[in-house]
């Protein structure tokens, strides 16, 4: 029930409308100047008193919704201010300006005053900003939306459908006896999204962004995709190109710390005790890693060339499912180990395990730890401490095997510094 508000609340509500209409008036305002500057005058529909105008509108249109008790007020006002807009949209429309950008922002404007009174402040102000936010980036949206390929939004719509529609339709029961009752269909599929998810926002950032802006960027954006595949682009890359070993070596480095912080991000999403004790010697490998990488961003003398985009679509049924499939075999794998061989059957399977993905062991370990497993979350923290070395052992065996002679001899120290502290600190643990 609407509790009725204090005078003062009325007044810190129909405030608090008028200035998140002001942040948007002020971005169309700009908007507008910025193109009369470029040479592209024209009428500008709604402005810097306009939209706070508008805010107050919906707020007052709310207070008296409220006060009569007759909510189809609101609804009344937005039709108005609709049949308003669509009026100067039809006269703009015959002058050749055919957005309804600023339109459609005004009548989320009224709609954001409406909640700033019925005190959905933290709701109003988050979509104010992002009103305000996708206003602003009218030009990197384009650029944006002008990098994609056909294959991006398949992608793209291969995910929704592999989260929207077909996890929801999945068993949340396991099947059969120990070891095999961990094999609950809709939580295996869950993991799928969750580290598809990771990768594809990885791949996002990187068209958003570009890899041209440097290596040591490219490190960080394709490490949230597969730091692995860093790793070996780089290598291979340092046999053709002399001159960058210190730039090459930073790239895969911050790809290595990109996945150290994976590793805290999937603990902290399934198990908080977990991760109560695996941020230790986790972190303490990230900031080694990091400190080094410090130390090769200031031995760096010069910028190197620009970075072709090598990073296609992470997003393939095929991977994924592939990723599902190594999930289960290493979960009931790790569960029928914990049962015949104790702990050290699980540290044996986390080592095999890391040798091609960490994320799996990550999740899977978080899995049999949390409130319905049965596995020491201690045991659990080393097989994770364990996954992440052998994994960077085989992508500093990357680097021995594919990269330059130069590359070997920058990322050695990083490399051993980086698992000599996250093995060392996980035996105290």
């Amino acid at each position: 029930m609407f509790e009725q508000p204090t005078t003062y609340e009325i007044f810190y509500r129909f405030g608090v409308a008028l200035a998140i209409g002001l942040l948007i008036g002020l971005q169309r305002e700009y908007a507008h100047r910025e193109l009369v500057a470029s040479g592209e005058d024209g009428p500008i529909f709604a402005g810097a008193r306009t939209f706070p105008l508008m805010a107050v509108l919906g707020c007052a249109a709310a207070f008296l919704a409220h006060k009569i008790a007759f909510p189809a007020i609101i609804l009344g006002v937005i039709a108005i201010v609709g049949i308003i807009i669509a009026v100067a949209h039809y006269h703009e429309a015959r002058e050749g300006e055919s957005g309804i950008t600023t339109e459609v922002a005004a009548l989320i404007t009224i709609v954001i005053g409406a909640l700033c009174f019925y005190d959905q402040i933290e709701v109003a102000a988050a979509v104010g900003v992002a009103v305000t936010v996708l206003l602003a980036l009218k030009l990197q949206t384009r650029r944006f939306v002008a990098k994609l390929e056909p294959a991006d939004v398949f992608a793209t719509l291969k995910f929704c459908v592999i989260s929207v529609i077909i996890l929801p339709m999945l068993p949340r029961t396991g099947y059969g006896q120990e070891p095999f009752d961990v094999l609950v269909p809709f939580k295996l599929w869950l993991m799928v999204i969750f580290i598809s998810g990771i990768s594809f926002l990885g791949y996002v950032l990187i068209k958003a962004v570009g890899a041209r802006r440097g290596v040591g960027l490219t490190g960080i954006l394709g490490g949230l995709a597969s730091s692995t595949a860093v790793t070996l682009t780089f290598s291979q890359r340092s046999r053709t190109t002399s001159g960058l070993d210190r730039s090459f070596a930073l790239a895969i480095l911050l790809a290595w710390v990109i996945m150290f912080v994976r590793v805290l991000v999937e603990v902290a999403a399934l198990n908080r005790e977990l991760l109560a004790v695996v941020w230790i010697p986790i972190t303490a490998a990230m900031v080694v890693s990091a400190s080094y990488c410090g130390y090769l961003y200031w031995r760096e003398t010069g910028s190197g060339p620009e970075e072709e985009d090598r990073f296609k679509n992470p997003f393939e049924l095929g991977p994924a499912l592939t990723f599902g499939l190594l999930y289960a075999v290493i979960l009931v794998g790790a569960k029928a180990a914990s049962m015949y061989l104790g702990d050290t059957g699980i540290y044996l399977s986390s080592i095999a395990g890391g040798l091609m993905d960490v994320d799996a062991i990550t999740l899977s370990m978080a899995e049999l730890s949390g409130t319905e497993g049965s596995l020491d979350v201690r045991t659990a923290a080393r097989a994770v401490v364990l996954a992440a070395a052998s994994n960077t052992v085989v992508k500093g065996g990357l680097v021995v095997a594919t990269g330059s002679a130069g590359l070997r001899k920058a990322i050695f120290p990083g490399f051993v510094l980086t698992l000599v502290t996250a093995l060392g600190v996980m035996l105290i643990i």
